[in-house]
Parts: C-alpha cells; structure tokens; sequence
C-alpha cells in the first residue's frame, strides 16, 4: 500500500467501558458514518485499551464489547461499508505493539500530559507497564494498518502526533535499504523521460524551496503509474522526502466539524460525570433526565428574563433543535415568554425521535448475537488480513524474516 493511498484509509476506535451516549453519537459516530463512504474504514472497539485503566474490573468488559458492536450497528456503521473488529481478536496489534516498543524512547511514553493527569485524578493503582504503554499500543492500532487518516476530538491530537514521531523514527532506522538512492534513480528512469524529468523538478522544488504543492503533484504522479512495481513506487515516495523507503505512513489527524456535546449539566457529556443521554435509554428516562436539567439561574421566578448562553438547555437544543425551535427558544428565554419547562418539552420530543430509530434497530441486534458475533469475526478476519501484510513487511526491515 503507498503512503499516498493511506490517505484513502481510516482508523478509529473506541475503548468499551459503559453505554454509548449522545455525546459518542453525535462526536464520533455520525463522522464514522460519512466517512465509512468516503474511505476504507477500520473502526475498532479496543478491548485492550480499556485493560490499562480497569484490570482490576475486567469482568464487564465482554458485556460492553457487545452492546458497543449493537449501538455501532444501531446507529448505522455498516459492516458493508466499513470493518467492525474487535482489537484482541487481531492479535498482530499486540506484535506491533511489542516491535514498536523496541525503538520507542522511554521519555516519549512519560512525557506524555495524560500520564501524569490520570495519574493523578484516578482512585485506582496505574503505576502499571500497561497504563504508560497505551500511547504506544494506540500508535500501533494506527501504524498496523498504514492509515493515513484518524478522526480524534481535540483531546486526542497528543495521540496522533505520538503516532506520527514513531512512524518518522521507525522509518529513519528501518527505511535506509542498502543501494536506495542507486534504487530510486533507477525507478526514476522507468518512469519514462518525460515523466522522469516532471518527477525531479517536483522533488527539487520541494526539497530546495520547500514547496508542498510540487510535493503532492508528485505524489500524485506516483501514484499514477501502473508500469513500475510497489517497491519501486515506495522508494519514489521516500525519495521525495529523503533517503530512505517510507514504511510506515505518517497519519494525520481528521477532525469533525460537530460541536463540543454537552451533558445535562453543561458540562462535556461523560459516563463517569453522570451527566449523560444515553442512546438506549427509554422514553420515560429521556424525559425525566432532561426534565431535571439545571436552566440560567438568574430565572429564579416565571417572569424572570433569561440569557440562553448561559443554560445548558439551550446547548442542547442546538444540537438537537431545528431553527424555528431554536429562534422560538432563544426570544422566549429572553423575554421571558416561555418558562423552562416548556423551553425543555420541544427538546426532549426531539431527543426522543432521534433516537427511537436506533433502538428500533439495537432492539433488532440484541435480538440476534450470534448476527453481531459473526459480523465482528468477519471484521477480524479482514482486519488480519491487512495486519499480517503490514508486519511482514515491518519484521523484514527489522532483520526478522526467517523464511
């Protein structure tokens, strides 16, 4: 796979630790949606992940593998458009982890912010190899399958980039194949002479003044043509930049254009804050948690104006509320036209017709395990598929192909 076509390729996943909530919805899982038909998607449900924070109560882990693999389905990540797996059923992500964690500085791992934050906030005992090492295995469910792309909320950039520094390190020690510049001149010429002399005025125009535009029209260029090998297209890649092969792609973070969820407190929405939406909760749990929501509290009495920015009520009606709803409420707060109670009533009609569909549907899946255990085997079996192409490769530029 070229360092170009990576681009074409998605990783994500998500750590199974408690009920999907609105803020997984609305975040993550309506961006894995549109992307799932865009791009080649491998969405993961990280089992192992959850391990380095709760080891200690791993008995529910199985439970929420499942009911994260029915709210995935419910939701509308289809295993027709994109591979659902789940992390330890691909055991190469551990292999990957293990080769990685030989050229990984230990300072890398420590000078990592969430380390020392979790550390710190947690009740539990993380002074574990696990817990300082999940950075690592989290690069590794990326680089394993040479994706190119990574949707992540803000709070997981650190991630990316940690990523992205070994990707670079693994590909300065492993990438200088003996002969490569000998080897990528002579790629060169197989290009033909026209195609040959557009490729080194790119690269030179790159590598001396820096231009990444001649950089992506060569990278392009690469990619078009069909009369050289994969090894030969890879050491044109590597020689744009250098020169050495490029191995492992370097990923870039994908953002989405969804805003901050925030729970019934108005703070983010979170399992472990209590303040959460969650997709299967009922009709009646709907109402009763939104009705219990905290407004502006300068509207001590009915007839008190109110400021919307200040409510959490109003938050999630820009989420969930369509214009209209949303002009009515915000000039009925202010002018004190509306109490709280009714500005509340449209919201929880919309929360609760967002997300009959998906229970309609999770109730389908609960309904049939073995339908949800079979389509994340056939996730693990494509998922290794690609793993094992990618670790031959690795165990052979770290001097580990036996056969």
């Amino acid at each position: 796979m070229s360092a170009f076509d990576s681009q074409r390729r998605v990783v994500s996943g998500m750590r199974p630790s408690g009920p999907l909530h609105l803020g997984h919805y609305h975040g993550v899982l309506r961006h894995w949606i549109r992307l799932q038909h865009e791009h080649e998607c491998y969405f993961c449900i990280v089992d192992w992940h959850a391990l380095t924070t709760h080891y200690e109560s791993s008995g529910n882990i199985e439970q929420h593998v499942m009911d994260m693999a029915v709210d995935w389905l419910a939701a509308g990540v289809s295993p027709s458009s994109a591979t659902l797996f789940v992390q330890s059923q691909v055991p190469e992500h551990a292999e990957m982890h293990l080769l990685l964690s030989m050229i990984c500085p230990l300072n890398w791992l420590e000078r990592v912010p969430s380390f020392r934050e979790q550390q710190e906030q947690q009740t539990r005992d993380l002074n574990t190899y696990g817990f300082l090492g999940y950075p690592l295995l989290q690069a590794a469910d990326i680089l394993l399958y040479r994706a190119g792309l990574v949707p992540v909320g803000a709070d997981q950039m650190l991630h990316v980039e940690f990523a992205r520094d070994i990707s670079r390190r693994f590909n300065h020690l492993y990438g200088r194949e003996p002969g490569f510049e000998q080897k990528a001149e002579a790629a060169v010429r197989k290009l033909g002479r026209k195609t040959g002399k557009l490729y080194v005025s790119l690269r030179k125009a790159y590598q001396e003044q820096g231009d990444l535009e001649a950089l992506s029209t060569a990278q392009a260029l690469v990619k078009e043509q069909q009369t050289i090998t994969l090894g030969d297209q890879e050491r044109l890649y590597g020689y744009l930049e250098g020169i050495s092969k490029l191995l492992l792609p370097e990923p870039q973070a994908l953002f989405s254009d969804t805003p901050k969820i925030t729970g019934l407190d108005g703070l983010r929405m979170a399992n472990a804050a209590g303040n959460a939406i969650h997709l299967r909760d009922s009709a009646q749990v709907i109402e009763e948690k939104i009705r219990r929501m905290p407004t502006d509290p300068a509207r001590v009495r009915r007839e008190d104006p109110g400021e919307p920015t200040r409510c959490p009520v109003w938050q999630m009606h820009q989420v969930h509320s369509e214009v209209a709803v949303l002009a009515w409420a915000e000039e009925g707060c202010r002018s004190a036209g509306i109490g709280c109670l009714e500005c509340k009533a449209p919201l929880i009609d919309a929360v609760r017709a967002e997300l009959a569909p998906i229970q309609e549907r999770a109730e389908d899946y609960q309904q049939s395990p073995d339908l949800v255990r079979s389509i994340l085997a056939e996730g693990a079996d494509h998922a290794r598929d690609e793993a094992r192409e990618t670790l031959q490769e690795v165990r052979q530029a770290m001097g580990l192909q036996y056969r």
